[in-house]
């Protein structure tokens, strides 16, 4: 008996992120089986996105070259950034999914920083090499992410992004309630 099979493909090679994407497959279509790729795809926007547009329109900038070039069921494209909003700087990340002919637009949970932090990034550091150099890490990024760090390991950067897609799911779960 042959398996219904759904193909996913991530825009990115990070192992957090084609997790976060198959985890999330998983738990929505748990009757499949769920095959997710990464591959490179350009952001076109700044290394460490520095507002909440840019952040955005890095999650679709991926998506959107992941669609021109490579054939899938779903493609999925997430991009962290940061910004510094009237309660102070914060991280987050902003999830881009493509189905068909419709695209949907998630956001994970912001994650506020240390104002030291987000002084670092403003002087163009990567949020990754920041957290490893105060917390004296390698390669956070993959693994648990400033989250996972600042959290103490409640939260990760994989459990936010898995939790987001699941939410950025709603418009293909329920087509006819999003025209």
């Amino acid at each position: 008996m042959q398996q219904n099979i759904i193909k996913v493909i991530v825009g990115s090679k990070n192992p957090v992120k084609i997790n976060a994407a198959a985890n999330a497959m998983a738990l929505l279509f748990p009757e499949y089986e769920i095959q997710t790729q990464g591959m490179d795809a350009p952001s076109g926007v700044p290394a460490q996105p520095m507002t909440d547009s840019d952040t955005r329109q890095g999650a679709v900038n991926r998506v959107n070259y992941c669609q021109q070039h490579a054939e899938a069921d779903y493609y999925f494209a997430m991009e962290g950034g940061v910004d510094c909003f009237e309660f102070g700087p914060a991280t987050f990340a902003y999830i881009a999914i493509a189905h068909q002919a419709r695209l949907s637009i998630g956001r994970g949970a912001l994650l506020p920083l240390p104002m030291q932090v987000y002084q670092a990034l403003e002087a163009g550091e990567e949020l990754g090499h920041v957290m490893d150099k105060l917390f004296n890490t390698v390669n956070i990024k993959q693994k648990g992410g400033a989250i996972g760090l600042l959290t103490h390991g409640h939260a990760t950067r994989e459990s936010n992004y898995t939790q987001a897609i699941i939410l950025a799911m709603a418009p293909f779960l329920n087509p006819e309630m999003y025209p």
